[in-house]
Order: C-alpha cells, then structure tokens, then sequence
C-alpha cells in the first residue's frame, strides 16, 4: 500500500527535529521506503531536510541521494565532506554512483573518487564517467553476472555465487569468450537441469539483444520496449561485454523524454521545472512566445490583403477565427500521429502512401465538418447560401492542406535530425493559422469575386 504523506506527518517530524529528538526520529523512519523520506525531505527547508539525512544510516541515506529532486541533493551534498560522499557512493551500484559524481563540481569529483574505499568500485566509476550520458555507456552499470563458455556448470555455479553478491538482482546471465567478448546468455533452467560436468558452450543460448557504448540512449528504450526486455548487455568497440543496462534506468530514459516532448509541443525549448526562477522560464517560454506573435504580425498582414472583402462581405470576417482554430487543430493532430509514430518506430509504408491516407482521413473530416457548418450557419445564424459554400468549401480545403502540413513537417524535420515533437508546438500552429487565413479568403475572392 503507497504511503501517504499528511500535514500532520509533516508537523510531527518538525517537531521532532526542532526538538533534537533524534533517536525517535531515527524510529519514526525506520520502515519507511527511502522514496517517500524523499518526498518527505522535499517538503522540509534546508536544515530540516539535511537533519533529517544526517539522523540515518549511509545504507538508506544512498538511496535516498538517489530520489531527492536535483536542487535537494546539490543541497545535501553541499553539506558533506568528500569523505562523506564517498561513503555514500560506496552503498551505490556504480551507475547511480557515477550519475552523483557527474552532478559535482571537477574539484570535488577528484576529491570524493579518491575517498572511495572499494578501488575496484572506484575504477568502474572513472569508467562509466568517460561516456557521454545519453549513451548506453552513460546509462549502464558495471553489476552483473558473467561466465566463460569453456567452463562447466559445476565450475559455472561456483563463479556465479561469488559474483551475485555484488549484484542487487539478476536479470540475467550472460556468457563470455575468453577475450570477454559476449557470445550468448544462459538459462537458469538449463543451468539446474544439465549434469555438472556438461561444458557452458553446449547449453548456452547464442541468440543475445544487446547495444553497444555509444548507442543513444532513446534507442536502447526502443529496443527494450520492443523486445520486453528488463536488462540488456552493452558491448565496447570489439564486442567485449562492459556492462549492462535495467529497466530503471529505461524508464527514467522514456520519463525524461515524454517530458522534453511535451515542453516541445507547448512551445518551451528548454528543460525546465515549475520552481525554476522567472528567468530561466522566460528564456524557456519566451522564444515560441515571439513567433507566435511574428505569426500573427503575418497573419494581420494577410487580413490587410483582403480590406475590400470587408466592405462588400464583412460577414465573412466572423468565421475567421473558426478557420484559423480548425486548421491549427488539424495540424496540431495531424502532426501528433506522426510523431508519436517516428518515437515509436511504428511508422511503416512510403511518405505518398502515408500523404494521400492523410488526404483521405482529411476529405472525409472535411465533408462531415462542413456539413455541420452549413447547416449551422444557415438555418441559426441566418448566413447567406453563397457565404455558406465559400466558409464550407474553404473548411475543406483547410483541413485537407493542414493535415498535409502537420503530416510532413514532422517527417522533414526528422529527416534533417531535428527532434520533430517541434512540429506539435507552436510552429505547426501558427503556420497553419497562416495558411488557414490566406486559403480562406483567396477561396472566398474567387467565389464572390471581390
């Protein structure tokens, strides 16, 4: 059952510690999960919160390091002697481990990889720090389990025990040649259920996914998503096994990612949060804030184009924003389908095939939509016939060339490795708006004639 964090919880453990009653806090927190002390600490001040960290064994406090929102941990790291950190670090698989070090600044980095008392935990940390971090390498751990395919399953087991003590959970077992290169993985089952003296190159199974070092990391979630993988081996250059990622780490890989999108596709191009400072925010929001408005400085200047239209027809100016909003929400969906697709590797066909089922869908939304406006407009706005084919012909068209537009910026854009979730954003909607307006009137011109 999720713990529940109340009010009077808060106000207990401030209490507690205003009162240095550290031993009952120690209590108090014993059987509670390190991601909700977190939580909890996060809604603490400082002190209270570096209180807190100092009052719990380094086992639990590494953890904890762990789930604290960035400015939370560079606030208890601040605090801590290199000494200190590398204590923590110590309690940590070496990919947690490098991903803290990365956060502190090049002369502590030194300072706490020096403090760190298991050398072997230490070299695999410098290891992992020499990849970038949206790579396989950045992204895996040192932690596994590995065998030598001349070995025999007595010899096998005993190398295994040893080392599954070093390792929180075993996904799986993998098998090496004697230069460490990955050659397959071994079944637990047929580990169990083969003589002792059987060698591992006669059970192993040589079919392995795996990804190498400099794989990007939004690739290796594919595959893993793909294939239902919870760990997958990473290889170096010439094939040698170097570690291996878990689901963990995926999925704070797709979290990241949906979120990068997301801020795309509401026009702020940058990593932001909600508590980050006013400035930060407006240099993230204030960019696609100017082309929105650059966009309506274009689309004035195409309302200005057709000044007579508004003496002879003016009724035609009130279905403008109703023109406007159905071609950005077509865009907006249109391009949504594809991007998703391009995330998912799940586009498949030739880019006409996918244009003219594009112009279809759209043909038909067309005519039904239209169909409801006319109909609307005629018999309860009282709209003339004439002005009632210009707005439904030109909601057609509309439709039609925004989805066409929303279906193959994404596509150029990914073409040209520009992240295409920029499609969904503002861009898309204020082209569309453009287009929307121009296609509208040039429509209504040639029908009535102005």
């Amino acid at each position: 059952m999720e713990f529940k964090i109340s009010k009077d919880f808060i106000a207990q453990i401030e209490q507690l510690i205003r009162e240095n009653r550290e031993q009952e806090l120690e209590t108090l927190l014993q059987d509670i999960h390190f991601a909700d002390i977190a939580e909890i600490m996060e809604q603490l001040d400082d002190a209270q919160a570096r209180y807190i960290f100092n009052s719990l064994d380094s086992e639990k406090t590494a953890e904890i390091l762990l789930e604290l929102d960035e400015e939370a941990r560079e606030n208890i790291l601040r605090g801590l002697s290199a000494k200190e950190i590398a204590e923590e670090l110590d309690e940590l698989d070496t990919d947690d481990a490098a991903d803290i070090i990365n956060e502190l600044p090049q002369s502590k980095k030194e300072e706490v990889i020096s403090e760190l008392e298991d050398v072997e935990h230490a070299k695999d940390i410098v290891d992992l720090l020499r990849y970038d971090e949206d790579t396989a390498g950045g992204l895996m751990g040192k932690e596994l389990v590995k065998v030598n395919e001349n070995w025999n399953v007595l010899t096998c087991v005993k190398e295994m025990r040893q080392q599954a003590e070093h390792v929180t959970r075993v996904h799986s077992i993998y098998v090496v040649d004697d230069e460490d290169r990955l050659k397959g993985r071994l079944s637990l089952k047929d580990l169990l259920t083969t003589s002792t003296k059987t060698p591992i190159s006669e059970v192993y199974i040589k079919k392995v996914d795996f990804v190498k070092v400099d794989t990007k990391d939004v690739e290796v979630a594919r595959i893993m998503q793909k294939y239902d993988l919870e760990a997958i081996p990473v290889v170096d250059e010439m094939g040698r096994l170097v570690g291996r990622i878990t689901i963990d780490d995926i999925i704070d890989v797709i979290k990241d990612e949906a979120d990068k999108d997301y801020q795309l596709a509401a026009g702020i191009s940058q990593d932001v949060e909600a508590d980050d400072s006013i400035l930060e925010l407006t240099r993230a929001r204030l960019p696609w804030l100017v082309l929105a408005l650059l966009g309506g400085f274009i689309s004035v200047r195409v309302l200005g184009l057709f000044e007579g239209a508004m003496l002879q027809h003016g009724n035609l100016f009130f279905f403008t924003p109703l023109i406007a909003a159905m071609a950005g929400n077509v865009g907006v969906q249109s391009s949504a389908i594809i991007v998703q697709g391009l995330a998912n590797n799940t586009l498949s066909g030739s880019l006409i095939n996918r244009l003219m089922k594009e112009v279809s869908l759209s043909l038909l939304n067309g005519v039904i939509l239209a169909s409801i406006l006319f109909v609307g407009s005629h018999f309860l706005l009282g709209v003339e016939f004439i002005i009632g084919i210009v707005v439904t012909t030109a909601l057609i068209s509309v439709i039609i060339i925004a989805s066409l537009i929303g279906t193959s910026i994404p596509l150029l854009l990914n073409r040209f490795g520009i992240d295409p979730a920029l499609a969904t954003g503002p861009f898309i909607t204020t082209s569309n708006d453009i287009c929307g307006i121009l296609i509208y009137f040039t429509i209504a011109r040639l029908i009535l004639g102005f």
